[in-house]
């Protein structure tokens, strides 16, 4: 099957705010996206009524991630921190709302970063709370009609949910929630990638791609075919988005561990990345 094609635009810059992008969205529309991707890091960064008409005339549609640093938690954190965060997603959703994207995508359940050693009846509670504190997000999530994509992370990240397995269980049952794949941790994690993602047949919401190194898709080692082949057979039928980082940006670079350039250029990452999805 054939895939739309988004890019993040952490390739370039973070955070993302209005006048960056009304710079790069006319360069992506040009090279022939489909799809941009938009980070919430802050609310407020960028106006979302301002980005819709900008996408709008450019023809491209919008997706849009959740970021969550330290300080946003739904687990083993104190009330005051698990409401904060649940008015952050539930923003998020508004914003998606706003620049009609149909999903928000990220790890909604724990800073990036933060693991700790848990027993398994530990982390059967950790589950529940996780379950119990995302309901309210969710509910606002159906209203909107947006679908929260969790993404699991590698086991540097998170030690809550690093597979898809992990996720899909982890998840069951909930309404407006599917899971969100991104290849540069499913490569880390899984050890038969094609199977896992076709073992989340219908519950895939959200897919983010990149090359192994986290730098151009087919300058790397994945088997593309098999994993776009896996794709289809999982019934996804959505955006196909290239999440990268710059090492030019001191911040994202220490968050993201992106130590050298992982392309000529990071329009070159962008643009090879595109041609290389389209070739497929």
């Amino acid at each position: 099957m054939s895939f739309k094609i988004g890019v993040n635009t952490w390739v370039w810059t973070s955070p993302l705010d209005d006048e960056a992008l009304r710079a790069l969205a006319p360069k992506i529309a040009g090279w022939g996206f489909d799809t941009i991707e938009l980070p919430v890091e802050n609310l407020g960064d960028w106006a979302p009524g301002a980005a819709k008409a900008l996408l709008d005339d450019l023809g491209l549609t919008a997706t849009v991630v959740l970021v969550m640093p330290p300080g946003r938690e739904l687990v083993r954190a104190a009330p005051g921190t698990v409401a904060s965060t649940q008015d952050y997603l539930r923003s998020c959703v508004d914003v998606a709302f706003q620049v009609g994207s149909q999903v928000i995508a990220g790890p909604a359940y724990t800073s990036v970063g933060r693991t700790w050693r848990a027993r398994d009846e530990e982390r059967e509670f950790d589950i529940r709370e996780l379950r119990d504190n995302l309901l309210l997000v969710l509910e606002h999530a159906r209203q909107a009609g947006v679908t929260v994509a969790v993404e699991p992370l590698n086991r540097y990240e998170t030690s809550l949910l690093n597979t898809i397995g992990q996720t899909l269980e982890a998840l069951a049952g909930l309404p407006s929630c599917g899971v969100a794949l991104d290849f540069y941790h499913q490569n880390i994690e899984e050890t038969d990638i094609p199977a896992a993602i076709r073992a989340a047949n219908g519950r895939i919401a959200h897919v983010q791609v990149c090359g192994n190194d986290r730098g151009t898709p087919g300058r790397d080692h994945l088997d593309w075919r098999a994993l776009l082949d896996a794709l289809g057979d999982a019934r996804y039928d959505g955006p196909l988005c290239i999440e990268s980082f710059t090492s030019h940006n001191a911040s994202i670079a220490t968050a993201a561990s992106i130590w050298r350039p992982l392309a000529a250029s990071q329009d070159d990452l962008a643009a090879d990345g595109l041609a290389f999805l389209k070739s497929l």
